[in-house]
């Protein structure tokens, strides 16, 4: 059964070339033929999935090659099947909207199975050279998928989108040939051993670390190296900003959590406390700093936007902490942000169908009594955004900051949960329009809005409440693999 976890790469990855040449004869079959696949893919990752859960992570080799320094490693756990649940569950969500909010072709959808493909490598390998092979295959498509958006300056968004990636995956690159030459390896769970070995405070283990961790900091849009994500967001399609929000900064955390805990493992953040404080501070300004641009913004896309680096900031605080607890945290608080952040993007996307094509605070008074459904989603998923319970937003951030204050560190524990006051800013202003502010628009386009999009949105919205009252099975679910990646 090993070999599935292959294919679960394989099938998105082998299968996007198809649309693009049914485009010889057929115009119109790429959103079928994607939304096929990646119920196929979602399947498998199920079946897979109860496997993991009744024997234990799964091992593959690819070819048969064991030797370390060229053979191709695969892995999958609970850990790594919670996000690639995550990315196939919403990367369905965004082929409902896009079947009629666009944008269409068949060349689109070659590329967004392309992406999905990309997102699922990173999960899933086990080697660091192949891991920046995934994440360039997920960067090159959503580059072009950026552009594919009708407004003209797509096309520069995607170009800077394009430069400051190249930039990040040129860091990454060069870290992963300090540590080839420092140890004569990639694959992850020998590089543990290695680095152990050659010392965790050599010069170039350290330098490693520090090259991969900018690199993979530009694709999380981490501040300060987040100002390609403004732009990327705001003149994307509506569906491609939901992607390149939810989860390819998520996918990008959970390779650098790996490369945290399993490749250098908690005994390097121990030796060379600098470097966990370095995190630390880090994932602190991005909390802040991505709040206050959001509050400055009044375009809902630039809102989210910014919101994104926020969110990523607390993930990393809970990443940088180093306990079971914290960890946790960081993880539940990745799944639910992917689902509500994925959501809130395709709900702005059908308020902009809907009353042609409002994005700004202004002109969201008085929705609620023109869509109440869209209206009731936005103020449910506005409030996981927040991070208030019962939701998945809440519980998330609340374990980071009690995986704080187990470790003595009251003062980002109190940040951690004041943060909650910077969200509310943010989010409650738009809230406050669609409720209690008349309505003074134009119901342009009702028949734009279809029963599947209302029933995507109204099940993120349920889910970020679900995801709250299910944390606890969900920690039953991933203790085993937390406690791997600190006691690997």
């Amino acid at each position: 059964m090993e070999w599935l976890i292959g294919a679960i790469i394989l099938l998105p990855l082998i299968t996007a070339v198809v649309p693009v040449v049914a485009s010889l004869r057929w115009d119109n079959v790429g959103w079928h033929f994607a939304t096929a696949v990646l119920l196929a893919t979602f399947g498998l990752s199920v079946w897979v999935t109860r496997i993991i859960v009744s024997s234990g992570p799964i091992t593959h080799v690819l070819g048969g090659v064991t030797q370390p320094w060229y053979g191709v490693e695969l892995y999958a756990d609970e850990f790594s099947m919670f996000v690639l649940l995550m990315t196939l569950i919403v990367c369905l969500g965004v082929l409902v909207y896009t079947r009629v909010g666009g944008p269409r072709g068949n060349a689109f959808y070659g590329g967004f199975l392309l992406l999905t493909g990309g997102m699922l490598g990173v999960t899933l390998t086990a080697d660091l050279f192949n891991l920046y092979v995934f994440l360039e295959i997920m960067a090159i498509s959503s580059y072009a998928l950026v552009s594919a958006a009708k407004y003209r300056w797509s096309t520069y968004a995607a170009f800077k989108y394009l430069l400051v990636g190249t930039a990040g995956a040129g860091f990454y690159l060069f870290g992963v040939a300090l540590v080839l030459a420092a140890t004569g390896t990639l694959n992850m769970q020998d590089l543990s051993v290695r680095l152990a070995e050659v010392g965790y405070t050599d010069p170039t283990v350290v330098a490693a670390f520090a090259l991969m961790a900018v690199g993979l900091a530009i694709k999380i849009a981490l501040f300060p190296v987040h100002t390609w994500l403004a732009d990327a967001h705001a003149s994307a399609p509506d569906g491609i900003s939901a992607v390149i929000s939810a989860l390819v900064p998520a996918v990008a955390v959970y390779a650098f959590a790996r490369i945290i805990y399993t490749v250098y493992t908690v005994d390097f953040l121990t030796t060379n406390p600098d470097v966990g404080t370095m995190l630390l501070v880090a994932g602190l300004l991005s909390l802040f700093m991505g709040s206050t641009f959001a509050i400055l913004q009044d375009h809902i896309k630039l809102v989210l936007a910014y919101s994104t680096v926020s969110q990523f900031g607390l993930v990393l605080i809970g990443l940088s902490i180093a306990n079971e607890t914290a960890i946790f945290g960081s993880v539940l608080h990745m799944f639910g942000h992917g689902i509500v952040k994925a959501s809130l993007f395709l709900l702005a996307g059908m308020i902009a169908l809907r009353f042609g094509g409002i994005r700004h605070i202004q002109e969201y008074g008085g929705l609620a009594k023109k869509a109440p459904v869209m209206a009731g989603s936005f103020g449910v998923l506005g409030i996981a955004m927040i991070g208030l319970p019962p939701t998945v937003g809440f519980v998330g951030k609340w374990y980071i900051a009690l995986g704080a204050f187990e470790e003595g560190m009251w003062l980002v524990s109190a940040l951690v949960l004041g943060s909650t006051l910077l969200s509310a800013a943010y989010i409650l202003p738009f809230v406050n329009r669609i409720y209690f502010y008349p309505f003074r628009g134009t119901d342009a386009d009702p028949a734009s809005i279809t029963r599947g999009m209302l029933a995507s949105i109204v099940i993120g919205a349920a889910l970020a409440i679900v995801l709250g009252f299910a944390s606890a099975e969900i920690h039953t679910y991933l203790e085993s693999a937390v406690r791997t990646l600190l006691e690997p």
